[in-house]
Parts: C-alpha cells; structure tokens; sequence
C-alpha cells in the first residue's frame, strides 16, 4: 500500500504489509538477509509493537484466518462505520430518519 501521513507531506510505503511474517523470515534467510530486530533502537519508549505481535499471535491460534480478515476488513472502510464525526455527519443521518 502507498499512503499519505496525516500531515500530508510524506508518501508511506508499504510494500511488505500483506507478505506473512515467516514468509519474510524464509526469504531473508534463504537470501542472507541480516535480520535487524526492530527493538533495537531505544528510540522508541513505550512500544507496543511485541505485545500487539503476541495478541495478534494467539488470536490467529485460536481462531484461524483472523488475521487474514483483519486485513481485508481495512480495505473497504467506509466512513460511516469508523464512528468518527469528522468523517460522517451522524446528526443528518439521525435527522434523515427520524423525518423520513
């Protein structure tokens, strides 16, 4: 995915997001690869990225295909289900059906 950052002056790239972890992992391996873990940088206080990995983990083990459908449920946002009143005029829709 390419994407824009909220400040609109960065264009985001992101050509790994679909590709599964231990897909990367056999690749990087078979292509040696140096596997830099992402905690090195102590730039970064408070991360969660290795608690949010493990969550997803055993969801994925409980329920199979989860992180699959998490996925595809960001590729078809529409912004009257992200309850955000910037993006979606709920007073109008509540006014629709309450006169309609």
């Amino acid at each position: 995915p390419k994407l824009l950052n909220d400040e609109g002056d960065v264009m985001v790239l992101r050509p790994l997001a679909y590709s599964a972890e231990a897909d990367l992992e056999k690749f990087a391996n078979a292509m040696k690869f140096p596997i830099i873990p992402c905690d090195l940088c102590g730039s970064q206080e408070g991360l969660q990225r290795n608690a949010m990995k493990a969550m997803l983990d055993d969801i994925e083990k409980r329920m199979p295909g989860r992180k699959d459908t998490m996925i595809r449920a960001m590729t078809n946002v529409r912004p009257s289900h992200l309850l955000d009143r910037k993006l979606f005029d709920f007073a109008a829709l509540d006014a629709r059906l309450t006169t309609g």
